[in-house]
């Protein structure tokens, strides 16, 4: 089951986001964290997929503070499109509109966790060392890692990157592993975006270790 709801984040903003529930008692709670294209279909198919898994599924449509409905596809002028609408927000903005998703879930008594995509893994990492309350965070090639790699997470956390992703050089990963050692840092024989079936960069193998290794950390660390 699905529906729209309305979040209002600690600035007073309010946000929709998309939630999915799954059939029977849930397992926890899992915010979805977007790309830089919106919580469009394919946001909202992943959405369900974890709902699916047992969990109540939330993406929070980051963009609504610059423009509300935000839906665009992969080619190249929707890339220079999402990046111009993220340029626009800031990090702590980001950050308090996950936090706000997070809370909503929290408060029908779960356990959450965040899993985030492109920019939402990066977010997802800062979920993860700014948001109190979290059981386990997963970031999927989040390119603002690195920057803040000296942040100490508050939660276990999980990270994904693509060994050629163009974006995000090794030692991106590497400076991550350096730091926080004990984090596991899945590397994997694929490019950017290699989870999302939706754009020419997917890449299935990779995208299906990706999640199985996913979903067995969110089943050891939330339930």
């Amino acid at each position: 089951m699905s529906q729209m709801l309305t979040l209002s984040a600690e600035d007073g903003h309010q946000l929709s986001a998309y939630r999915a529930a799954p059939p029977g008692t849930p397992r926890g709670g899992l915010v979805v964290v977007q790309e830089i294209f919106g919580v469009n279909a394919h946001i909202r198919n992943v959405t369900d997929a974890w709902a699916k898994d047992g969990y109540v599924a939330l993406a929070p449509a980051l963009f609504d503070r610059v423009e509300r409905g935000v839906e665009i596809g992969y080619t190249a002028d929707d890339i220079q499109q999402g990046r111009e609408l993220r340029g626009k927000i800031s990090t702590d903005d980001a950050v308090r509109d996950v936090r706000a998703a997070v809370r909503e879930l929290l408060r029908h008594g779960l356990r959450v966790g965040v899993v985030g995509y492109c920019w939402g893994g990066t977010l997802a990492w800062l979920a993860a060392t700014r948001i109190d309350g979290l059981s386990a965070t997963v970031g999927y090639y989040g390119g603002g890692i690195a920057e803040t790699a000296e942040e100490l997470p508050r939660c276990p956390v999980m990270l994904h990157f693509g060994e050629t992703d163009t974006g995000i050089p090794k030692e991106h990963w590497e400076k991550v592993r350096r730091i926080h050692p004990t984090i596991p840092v899945h590397v994997y024989p694929a490019g950017h975006g290699f989870s999302c079936d939706a754009r020419g960069s997917y890449h299935e193998p990779s995208a299906r270790l990706a999640r199985e290794r996913s979903l067995a950390f969110f089943r050891q660390h939330i339930g």
